[in-house]
């Protein structure tokens, strides 16, 4: 394996004390299993979950174009290790679990995916745009259609030929076909690369699960009055402690959304009604009742609702969750009362930096490390080309600055003892002529850099490797260009550096 990881911290816990939640252990109610998606092991550990006393960790991503971005990975893999190390220090079984946050509207942000082509440039791969006029539709219901076949061109274009990549695009093209929809393809995709792994994959969108949950909205909304004060209140809470409350709340908008004329639109209090609050239509909680019961795919919990609701469904230790989430959790205190739901755990999934062999060669090369490729394009580059600066060209540009501020702090004084007022006139010629400097260092740099254009080329290189579009490796590329290089491989490294950012278990022993 010619790569390396670099884990980069996101907070946390460092324990995890599961000697209350383990109580919650239980099997789960069988008319759930349609709404699963599991492969080998985790089609082993599906079972599992309906044949007695078991115990989940969770974690969740909405669906993403070609699996979407790598920290998508990273937390089924954080789930996977934490299960194991809970499942060892419990001495029962502990199951991964993904939800798969198909109802989520936000096409702009699933509709494309970053590739870093065999030229070294990143480009957005799109499958298409959707209208700002068009309705908000979920994405289980955003079939991929033929535009899918211009996505899979461009992995295809832009990957090398390798003895993986023949494997990678048949996995790839069994769930990403025109027939599929987004939220069903990401699903499928995931479940079966994680499956060796044991992770199962919940569809929370299938009819099934939405059947499951259509009490729990209800019951959301039957106090909506109550829970719209409650979230206003705690939201207040965090805000006087000095801490976050990035949800919105409050204006009668419960924490409920429905598909309605122009898409998935929140429900808001009006009077004894409900309000879709883009299209206007409005419904008396009966018959929003008598809507689960006929059409409950159209009922769903929003950001600070879904967590609740995943733990009043499985028998929850832990959500393993991204920096967002783990933000917004604090916020969720009141739904989990008004539910009579025991708070699940969370924990921090495991984030990093993917060094290929080649990129680790230009750091060393240079003695550049990770973060200082962060800096804006330019910045490294230039520092590292000012090292061939003639050494009477650095020389003459310190003297030079030395000697203006030595000089101008002299005509400073003198002209003080004059008119104080004149002591700005010459500031202002001083910083003219520092700048006149500074433009000559930048002429010379500029010039340097064409002669050091293998520097600058390969600086560009790691940069786009390690910080694309100047963002995070893992919000930026998908799994897939390097499951084509290394194959399985790569899960492999990834879960050997999990372990180490866990969080040690603190249990009671299992009693028979």
């Amino acid at each position: 394996m010619t790569i390396s990881v670099e884990p980069t911290l996101l907070g946390g816990e460092r324990t995890l004390d599961c000697r209350a939640l383990q109580n919650r252990a239980r099997a789960l109610d069988r008319a759930l299993k349609p709404a699963f998606v599991a492969h080998d092991r985790g089609a082993r550990n599906l079972e599992r979950l309906f044949e007695g006393e078991v115990l989940c960790i969770t974690t969740g991503q909405q669906p993403g174009l070609i699996t979407g971005p790598l920290f998508t990975v990273y937390k089924a893999l954080t789930a996977i290790a934490l299960a194991r190390s809970c499942a060892k220090a419990l001495g029962r079984d502990v199951v991964p679990v993904f939800w798969v946050a198909g109802d989520d509207h936000d096409f702009a942000e699933a509709n494309h995916y970053y590739s870093l082509t065999l030229t070294n440039t990143v480009e957005r791969v799109v499958l298409r745009e959707r209208s700002l006029d068009g309705p908000s539709m979920p994405l289980y219901r955003e079939r991929l259609g033929p535009d899918i076949d211009a996505v899979m061109t461009a992995v295809v274009a832009h990957s090398s030929e390798t003895e993986f990549r023949p494997a990678v695009l048949e996995w790839l093209t069994r769930h990403y076909e025109p027939t599929h929809d987004l939220a069903s393809a990401f699903a499928g995709a995931l479940a079966e690369l994680l499956g060796s792994q044991g992770l199962v994959v919940f569809r929370p969108t299938h009819v099934a699960a939405k059947t499951a949950m259509a009490p729990l909205l209800l019951d959301v909304l039957a106090a909506a009055r109550a829970v719209d004060t409650g979230l206003q209140d705690r939201a207040a809470e965090l805000q006087r402690t000095g801490r976050d409350a990035p949800v919105p709340v409050g204006s009668g908008a419960t924490p409920v959304l429905i598909e309605a004329r122009l898409g998935r639109d929140r429900l808001v209090i009006d009077g004894e009604r409900f309000v879709a609050r883009r299209s206007a239509e409005s419904w008396t909680l009966s018959e929003i009742g008598t809507l689960t019961r006929e059409e409950p795919e159209r009922l769903s919990p929003n950001v600070l609702l879904r967590p609740v609701v995943e733990a009043a469904l499985f028998p929850t230790l832990a959500y393993v969750a991204g920096p967002g989430e783990l933000a917004y959790f604090p916020q969720c205190d009141p739904l989990y009362r008004q539910l009579d739901v025991e708070p699940q755990a969370t924990v921090a999934r495991w984030s990093g930096r993917v060094i290929e062999t080649r990129v680790a060669k230009v750091l060393d090369k240079y003695g550049v490390a990770v973060d200082d490729l962060a800096t804006p394009e330019g910045h490294l580059e230039a520092a590292l080309v000012k090292d061939d600066m003639p050494q009477d060209a650095s020389e003459s540009l310190a003297a030079l600055r030395r000697a203006v501020g030595q000089e101008y702090q002299r005509l400073r004084d003198a002209a003080a003892t004059i008119d104080p007022t004149l002591k700005k006139s010459v500031q202002s010629a001083q910083n003219t002529t520092l700048s006149a400097i500074n433009d000559i260092e930048r002429r010379l740099i500029t010039h340097l850099k064409k002669r050091n254009e293998t520097v600058v080329q390969q600086i560009a290189k790691a940069r786009a490797n390690l910080f694309p579009l100047g963002r995070p490796q893992e919000r930026t590329f998908t799994v897939v260009p390097y499951l084509i290089r290394y194959g399985n491989g790569f899960l492999d490294t990834i879960m050997d550096a999990v372990p180490a950012a866990l969080p040690q278990v603190e249990s009671s022993p299992r009693t028979s």
